[in-house]
Protein backbone atom coordinates (compact mmCIF):
# COMPACT_ATOMS: atom_id res chain seq x y z
CA UNK A 1 0.00 0.00 0.00
CA UNK A 2 1.28 3.17 -1.22
CA UNK A 3 2.40 5.89 1.87
CA UNK A 4 -0.40 8.95 2.49
CA UNK A 5 1.25 11.76 1.86
CA UNK A 6 -0.54 13.11 5.59
CA UNK A 7 -1.08 11.56 8.37
CA UNK A 8 -3.76 10.44 10.32
CA UNK A 9 -4.04 13.72 12.64
CA UNK A 10 -3.79 15.45 9.36
CA UNK A 11 -6.89 13.71 8.10
CA UNK A 12 -8.65 15.26 11.54
CA UNK A 13 -7.66 18.48 11.48
CA UNK A 14 -8.79 18.48 7.33
CA UNK A 15 -12.19 17.29 8.13
CA UNK A 16 -12.63 19.73 11.12
CA UNK A 17 -11.61 22.47 9.49
CA UNK A 18 -13.99 21.78 6.21
CA UNK A 19 -16.81 21.27 9.17
CA UNK A 20 -15.83 24.62 10.41
CA UNK A 21 -16.21 26.48 7.12
CA UNK A 22 -19.25 24.82 6.41
CA UNK A 23 -21.11 26.46 9.61
CA UNK A 24 -21.71 29.41 8.23
CA UNK A 25 -22.78 28.62 4.96
CA UNK A 26 -24.81 26.08 2.63
CA UNK A 27 -21.82 24.93 0.97
CA UNK A 28 -20.19 21.28 0.89
CA UNK A 29 -17.00 21.38 0.62
CA UNK A 30 -15.19 18.28 -0.54
CA UNK A 31 -11.35 17.74 -0.18
CA UNK A 32 -9.26 15.27 -1.97
CA UNK A 33 -5.42 15.13 -2.38
CA UNK A 34 -4.10 12.89 -5.32
CA UNK A 35 0.08 11.90 -5.36
CA UNK A 36 -0.15 12.62 -9.16
CA UNK A 37 -2.81 13.39 -11.76
CA UNK A 38 -1.70 11.40 -14.65
CA UNK A 39 1.39 8.75 -15.88
CA UNK A 40 2.32 10.93 -18.91
CA UNK A 41 3.53 7.71 -20.63
CA UNK A 42 2.49 9.28 -23.74
CA UNK A 43 5.31 11.80 -23.23
CA UNK A 44 7.53 9.16 -22.89
CA UNK A 45 6.71 7.52 -25.82
CA UNK A 46 6.99 11.08 -27.88
CA UNK A 47 10.05 12.12 -26.51
CA UNK A 48 11.36 8.25 -27.29
CA UNK A 49 10.12 8.78 -31.23
CA UNK A 50 12.06 12.23 -31.34
CA UNK A 51 15.01 10.45 -30.03
CA UNK A 52 14.92 7.65 -32.56
CA UNK A 53 13.82 10.16 -35.32
CA UNK A 54 17.04 12.52 -34.43
CA UNK A 55 19.39 9.56 -35.20
CA UNK A 56 19.01 9.15 -39.04
CA UNK A 57 18.44 13.38 -38.96
CA UNK A 58 21.67 13.36 -37.53
CA UNK A 59 23.56 11.01 -39.55
CA UNK A 60 22.22 13.32 -42.33
CA UNK A 61 23.84 16.60 -41.43
CA UNK A 62 26.53 15.35 -40.52
CA UNK A 63 27.54 12.12 -43.30
CA UNK A 64 30.95 12.16 -42.82
CA UNK A 65 30.45 10.91 -38.78
CA UNK A 66 28.91 8.25 -40.08
CA UNK A 67 31.44 6.91 -42.35
CA UNK A 68 34.20 7.96 -40.03
CA UNK A 69 32.95 5.33 -37.86
CA UNK A 70 32.67 2.66 -40.25
CA UNK A 71 35.96 3.30 -41.68
CA UNK A 72 37.50 1.83 -38.39
CA UNK A 73 35.84 -1.36 -39.50
CA UNK A 74 37.58 -1.27 -42.82
CA UNK A 75 41.15 0.84 -41.79
CA UNK A 76 40.32 3.70 -44.43
CA UNK A 77 40.83 1.63 -47.20
CA UNK A 78 37.21 0.78 -48.63
CA UNK A 79 34.05 3.44 -48.16
CA UNK A 80 30.87 1.88 -46.81
CA UNK A 81 28.40 0.81 -48.72
CA UNK A 82 25.23 2.11 -48.38
CA UNK A 83 23.96 -1.22 -46.91
CA UNK A 84 26.57 -0.57 -44.01
CA UNK A 85 25.42 2.77 -43.24
CA UNK A 86 21.57 1.72 -43.17
CA UNK A 87 22.75 -1.08 -40.72
CA UNK A 88 24.30 0.77 -38.79
CA UNK A 89 22.09 3.94 -38.41
CA UNK A 90 19.20 0.90 -37.45
CA UNK A 91 21.35 -0.43 -34.41
CA UNK A 92 22.04 3.22 -33.52
CA UNK A 93 18.26 3.96 -33.79
CA UNK A 94 17.55 0.61 -31.21
CA UNK A 95 20.05 1.96 -28.86
CA UNK A 96 19.00 4.96 -28.24
CA UNK A 97 14.87 3.55 -28.56
CA UNK A 98 16.24 1.26 -25.15
CA UNK A 99 17.84 4.36 -23.42
CA UNK A 100 15.14 6.27 -23.58
CA UNK A 101 13.00 3.82 -23.10
CA UNK A 102 13.98 2.65 -19.86
CA UNK A 103 15.34 6.27 -18.55
CA UNK A 104 11.97 7.78 -18.57
CA UNK A 105 10.02 4.68 -17.02
CA UNK A 106 11.26 7.11 -14.12
CA UNK A 107 7.83 9.03 -13.49
CA UNK A 108 9.96 12.43 -12.14
CA UNK A 109 11.64 11.91 -14.77
CA UNK A 110 8.40 12.28 -17.40
CA UNK A 111 7.08 14.55 -14.97
CA UNK A 112 9.85 16.97 -15.37
CA UNK A 113 9.93 16.83 -18.79
CA UNK A 114 6.25 17.20 -19.19
CA UNK A 115 5.74 21.00 -20.41
CA UNK A 116 3.88 23.14 -17.25
CA UNK A 117 0.84 23.66 -19.71
CA UNK A 118 0.46 19.97 -20.10
CA UNK A 119 0.40 18.95 -16.57
CA UNK A 120 -2.11 21.83 -15.78
CA UNK A 121 -4.84 20.59 -18.47
CA UNK A 122 -4.16 16.58 -16.46
CA UNK A 123 -4.28 17.95 -13.03
CA UNK A 124 -7.46 20.19 -14.48
CA UNK A 125 -9.21 17.67 -16.90
CA UNK A 126 -8.17 14.96 -13.32
CA UNK A 127 -10.01 17.55 -10.72
CA UNK A 128 -13.15 17.96 -13.09
CA UNK A 129 -13.55 14.23 -12.99
CA UNK A 130 -13.27 13.92 -9.62
CA UNK A 131 -15.94 16.72 -9.23
CA UNK A 132 -18.11 14.68 -11.24
CA UNK A 133 -17.88 11.43 -9.11
CA UNK A 134 -17.72 13.12 -5.75
CA UNK A 135 -19.65 16.32 -5.51
CA UNK A 136 -21.30 17.53 -9.18
CA UNK A 137 -25.17 17.80 -8.47
CA UNK A 138 -25.08 15.61 -5.31
CA UNK A 139 -26.75 18.53 -3.01
CA UNK A 140 -30.28 19.13 -3.61
CA UNK A 141 -29.20 22.82 -4.24
CA UNK A 142 -26.45 22.03 -6.16
CA UNK A 143 -23.50 23.85 -3.66
CA UNK A 144 -20.81 21.48 -4.10
CA UNK A 145 -17.40 22.40 -4.17
CA UNK A 146 -13.76 20.18 -4.98
CA UNK A 147 -10.48 21.54 -3.55
CA UNK A 148 -8.02 19.06 -5.33
CA UNK A 149 -4.16 19.18 -4.72
CA UNK A 150 -1.86 16.96 -6.91
CA UNK A 151 1.22 16.78 -5.08
CA UNK A 152 3.58 15.72 -7.60
CA UNK A 153 2.44 18.08 -10.05
CA UNK A 154 2.40 21.16 -7.43
CA UNK A 155 -1.22 22.37 -8.65
CA UNK A 156 -4.35 22.90 -7.13
CA UNK A 157 -7.56 23.44 -8.32
CA UNK A 158 -10.96 24.35 -7.31
CA UNK A 159 -13.99 23.22 -9.41
CA UNK A 160 -17.49 24.52 -8.54
CA UNK A 161 -20.92 23.36 -8.28
CA UNK A 162 -23.44 24.89 -11.21
CA UNK A 163 -25.19 27.34 -8.18
CA UNK A 164 -21.52 28.31 -7.34
CA UNK A 165 -20.12 28.97 -10.31
CA UNK A 166 -23.02 30.97 -11.45
CA UNK A 167 -22.45 33.43 -8.53
CA UNK A 168 -18.92 33.67 -7.60
CA UNK A 169 -16.35 34.58 -10.28
CA UNK A 170 -13.32 32.32 -10.32
CA UNK A 171 -11.14 35.10 -9.41
CA UNK A 172 -12.78 34.74 -6.16
CA UNK A 173 -10.87 31.68 -5.29
CA UNK A 174 -7.98 33.38 -5.48
CA UNK A 175 -6.47 33.93 -1.80
CA UNK A 176 -7.62 30.21 -1.32
CA UNK A 177 -5.35 28.98 -3.73
CA UNK A 178 -2.85 31.39 -2.98
CA UNK A 179 -2.94 30.24 0.50
CA UNK A 180 -2.68 26.61 -0.09
CA UNK A 181 0.26 26.76 -2.21
CA UNK A 182 2.34 29.00 0.72
CA UNK A 183 1.79 27.01 2.69
CA UNK A 184 2.64 23.50 0.08
CA UNK A 185 5.84 24.92 -0.97
CA UNK A 186 7.00 25.60 2.94
CA UNK A 187 5.87 21.49 3.36
CA UNK A 188 3.16 21.94 5.32
CA UNK A 189 0.48 20.33 2.97
CA UNK A 190 -2.29 20.40 5.54
CA UNK A 191 -1.63 23.66 6.59
CA UNK A 192 -2.51 24.75 3.32
CA UNK A 193 -5.24 22.34 3.27
CA UNK A 194 -7.21 24.03 6.12
CA UNK A 195 -6.42 27.61 5.01
CA UNK A 196 -7.50 26.93 1.43
CA UNK A 197 -10.73 25.86 3.00
CA UNK A 198 -10.95 28.90 5.42
CA UNK A 199 -10.75 30.97 2.86
CA UNK A 200 -13.44 29.01 0.67
CA UNK A 201 -15.57 29.05 3.79
CA UNK A 202 -15.68 32.85 3.71
CA UNK A 203 -16.75 33.00 0.00
CA UNK A 204 -19.23 30.93 0.34
CA UNK A 205 -20.86 32.40 3.47
CA UNK A 206 -21.24 35.63 1.76
CA UNK A 207 -23.03 34.07 -1.36
CA UNK A 208 -24.12 31.13 0.31
CA UNK A 209 -24.96 31.83 3.72
CA UNK A 210 -26.32 29.29 6.25
CA UNK A 211 -29.84 28.64 5.88
CA UNK A 212 -32.45 26.62 8.51
CA UNK A 213 -32.51 23.42 8.64
CA UNK A 214 -30.16 22.61 6.01
CA UNK A 215 -28.23 19.56 6.47
CA UNK A 216 -25.11 18.27 5.68
CA UNK A 217 -24.97 16.38 2.46
CA UNK A 218 -21.74 15.73 1.63
CA UNK A 219 -18.47 14.24 4.07
CA UNK A 220 -16.34 16.44 5.57
CA UNK A 221 -13.36 13.96 5.35
CA UNK A 222 -10.41 14.25 3.12
CA UNK A 223 -10.14 12.23 0.46
CA UNK A 224 -6.36 10.44 0.10
CA UNK A 225 -5.81 8.56 -3.51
Amino acid sequence: MARRALSGEDHVRVASAVASAETGTDGEIVTIIARSSHEYRDVALHYTLLGVLLVPALFALFPGLLQAKLSWFTSGWEAPSLPEMLVVVLIVQAIAFLILRYALEWGRLRLALTPRATRSRRVRRRAVALFRASAEKRTATRVGILLYLSLDEHMAEIVADEAIHGKVPAERWGDAMAALVDHVRRGDTAGGMIAAIAAMGEVLSETFPKSAGNPNELPDRLIEL
